[in-house]
């Protein structure tokens, strides 16, 4: 694990959702005249981009807002809520496009090609600067991953659409518009489904993947003040902290000084080999509880 994170920027994030606007609103012009499922298909799926982008961009702004007694962890979930939101709203597109490429198919219909080659190429070039600018950002936040997946996805979709057009253009191949507009649909949901699946863990409140309890356990009991680590629990907050709260049972009847100086080395200790951050332990001695690691 890299304990390394560079602070995300709103900036790039609002040029996105300009481009993405231009896009949209030039293939959906587009899409009405040349009357292409697909080049339809690639404006909805832009104007979910721009509803991501700024659905990121304000969560992106919350999330930076400091904690208060009402609200004391802050707005720190915000952005794996717009995560959430972002990525099953894009999976329902998918799902409603292939209803209608579904229908498109057994009736195809002439579609002027020239308009989908064009547009597609033009919303290449935009998403593929629009993925160029958030494209570092997207490591650091789920939320900003959750628009940077729309961009990517946009980018290849908009190819298929290009050669779908120079298919249609030079062999009248019409059906390959709604094929191409099912295959759309079949990509964003896989790359959605993870996003879905990580997101909701965090809100869930899950252990962490590629964490191992028994070995934090293991770490903790090793420090001979300690007889014994239960009542444990273990969640991210966000992207990156991670909090852990548990009781640990003393060997003996010790200071409080001598228990902050047990508790400064294994918050060291965890931090070191885990990236926890939050640590919050109830000392205790002799106490009858129940003793589960997990209760």
């Amino acid at each position: 694990m890299s304990g390394h994170h560079h602070k995300v920027s709103g900036k790039n994030l609002f040029w996105t959702i300009v481009l993405n606007i231009i896009i949209t609103l030039s293939q959906i012009v587009g899409g009405i005249i040349s009357g292409s499922l697909a080049l339809l298909s690639d404006a909805m799926h832009n104007f979910s981009d721009v509803l991501a982008l700024v659905i990121a961009y304000a969560a992106n702004r919350m999330a930076a807002r400091p904690n208060d007694v009402q609200r004391t962890f802050g707005y720190k979930r915000a952005e794996i809520l717009a995560a959430l939101f972002n990525a099953s709203v894009l999976i329902g597109i998918a799902v409603f496009l292939i209803v209608e490429a579904f229908h498109k198919f057994y009736h195809p219909e002439p579609i002027n090609s020239v308009w989908v080659i064009v547009l597609g190429a033009l919303s290449i070039v935009l998403n593929t600067a629009s993925v160029l600018l958030i494209k570092e950002d997207s490591h650091e936040s789920m939320n900003v991953k959750a628009a940077y997946l729309h961009l990517l996805t946009d980018v290849m979709t908009s190819i298929a659409v290009v050669l779908g057009g120079v298919l249609m253009y030079y062999f009248g191949i019409f059906w390959i518009d709604p094929l191409i507009s099912a295959l759309i649909a079949l990509y964003l949901i896989w790359a959605s489904f993870g996003l879905v699946k990580e997101s909701s863990a965090i809100l869930m409140q899950f252990t962490p993947e590629g964490i191992d309890i028994n070995h934090i356990v293991d770490s903790i009991e090793a420090e001979p003040e300690i007889e014994n680590v239960h009542h444990i629990h273990i969640w991210k907050l966000d992207d990156h902290q991670i909090n852990l709260e548990a009781h640990l049972d003393f060997c003996e009847d010790v200071t409080l000084s001598v228990s902050n100086a047990v508790i400064d080395r294994i918050e060291k200790k965890l931090h070191d080999t885990f990236e926890i951050e939050h640590i919050t332990f109830q000392c205790e001695y002799n106490r009858d509880d129940k003793k589960e690691i997990i209760i």
